[in-house]
């Protein structure tokens, strides 16, 4: 029997998820999970890379341990974050967390640089603080003496590569995310680097998603106790759900609902407009070059970080079962600032109800029925702005990933919407990062069948 390994790390946790068929169907196996987050280091918020490769490297011990060898494994991650290397390997400074200060201002000084319509143009990537432009500008006016020593450049999930490979290669999907990539040659933009002052010669070639890159380096097989083969699947999480949407339909938009929410569509071509530009809109690459354009919105993030702070131990279905029962219609918006890294998501909420004059909500439940009206009407919003802009009336939006098991938020989005919503897989990203595994090994001849395969070996629900 063939094993596949999808190595999923989210900004909460990461996992390791092992794939087989059976019967023209996918069956998945969760062989390791783990917490992960970022730490605060002299007050520099930085992601632990060491830590995480140990994860790495305890999850694929289990396979060998169950007799479950994987023909094949691949990482993928959140997007814009990366490291620089010296010329031993090593990692100049810090692996910095996007959540970081450091880009605060980094806008200003990049349009110093390149006026926003003209950077928009050239990489069709939507303006937020966090993009790995602002973060190398930071590097640049910051610490300049990093770009000295500095030999490679790699986003998190190719060096995690780099260290099970030995090899080092750049990504298309996740290369995208960086508003370095050029959106019509899918390459590097030398020219928009250069500009920035950011040495080009730091870059690897970029690779499209489902590139064998090679086998485990010696070391890391000797631990191991076997071999496989390394692949470059869709290394942004986002591309790797996207790839595993269980539909033959065009006109579905799509939410991969999670700690973010993305809301878009697929598209065979940049849309890098200005009216796209001026609603915030971005366009990510995806397997296969098509375009993921679709907007970045706080999603469930802001409803973890209020579990987080309350008291008692409470589980995601307990809390939304008090939304259901609260009937309080204050809304804020959740791409504001103020919910990007607050002290307290809860005082947060509460203080921007107040300050637009809405009634403050005080339990719990009202606190998520906040959130929930907020996130509901948000995606209504940003459907209207993708159908004026493509000119496209979309029937259905399909909801993959962990907050698509959340059935109130799917009523309300059928609700806000007026579309039909479908909800599942819950396991998108890790089912994208396997089928395209799956495809470079010619297991699965293209994206179309490995999409019916999804469709025919998941539970889909149903609302609207």
């Amino acid at each position: 029997m063939k094993y596949y390994l999808a190595i999923d790390l989210g900004a909460s946790s990461g996992r390791h998820i092992l794939a087989h068929t059976e019967n023209g169907k996918l069956v998945l196996e969760e062989i390791h999970r783990f917490k992960n987050g970022f730490d605060n280091k002299n007050g520099t918020l930085c992601w632990d890379t060491e830590r995480l490769f140990s994860e790495i490297m305890i999850g694929m011990k289990k396979c060998a341990q169950l007799g479950k060898i994987p023909e094949s494994v691949a990482i993928d991650t959140w997007g814009v974050d990366f490291v620089l290397l010296d010329s031993e390997d090593n990692i100049i400074g810090d692996s910095v967390c996007y959540r970081d200060s450091r880009t605060n201002g980094m806008d200003v000084e990049l349009s110093k640089i390149i006026s926003e319509e003209d950077l928009y143009k050239k990489t069709g990537i939507q303006k937020q603080l966090f993009n790995t432009s602002y973060q190398l500008l930071s590097i640049k006016l910051n610490h300049s003496e990093y770009f000295d020593q500095a030999k490679t450049f790699l986003f998190i999930p190719e060096y995690l590569t780099f260290l099970l490979s030995g090899k080092k290669a750049s990504e298309y999907t996740i290369a995208s995310t960086s508003q370095l990539l050029n959106a019509n040659s899918k390459d590097w933009d030398f020219d928009l680097i250069e500009k920035m002052g950011i040495p080009k010669e730091i870059f690897c070639p970029i690779h499209r998603p489902g590139t064998v890159v090679g086998n485990l380096t010696p070391e890391v097989k000797k631990e191991l106790g076997y071999d496989t083969k390394v692949i470059l699947t869709a290394a942004h999480d986002t591309a790797s759900a996207i790839a595993a949407l269980p539909t033959q339909e065009d006109n579905t938009l799509y939410i991969s609902s999670g700690t973010w929410s993305l809301l878009g569509t697929e598209s065979m071509y940049p849309l890098c407009s200005r009216d796209s530009m001026l609603a915030n809109f971005t366009n990510e690459g995806g397997y296969d070059y098509r375009f993921r354009f679709l907007k970045n919105i706080m999603g469930l993030w802001m409803m973890q970080s209020v579990r987080r702070e309350w008291k008692e131990e409470i589980g995601f279905g307990e809390i939304s079962n008090m939304a259901r029962e609260s009937d309080i219609t204050s809304c804020v918006d959740p791409q504001s600032n103020v919910f990007f890294a607050p002290d307290s998501m809860i005082v947060a909420v509460k203080e921007e109800c107040k300050r637009t004059g809405q009634k403050t909500p005080e339990t719990l439940g009202e606190i998520a029925k906040v959130i929930y009206n907020s996130l509901s009407e948000c995606y209504a919003t940003a459907i209207k702005q993708i159908e004026d802009i493509t000119g496209i009336t979309y029937s259905s939006i399909a909801i993959v990933g962990g907050g698509s098991q959340d059935s109130y938020l799917n009523e309300l989005t059928a609700k806000a919407s007026g579309k039909k919503v479908s909800a599942g897989p819950t396991e998108a990203t890790a089912l994208g990062n396997i089928i395209i595994q799956m495809m470079a090994l010619d297991d699965i001849c293209d994206l179309k069948s490995a999409r019916k395969i999804i469709a025919k070996s998941f539970d889909i629900k149903y609302f609207g």
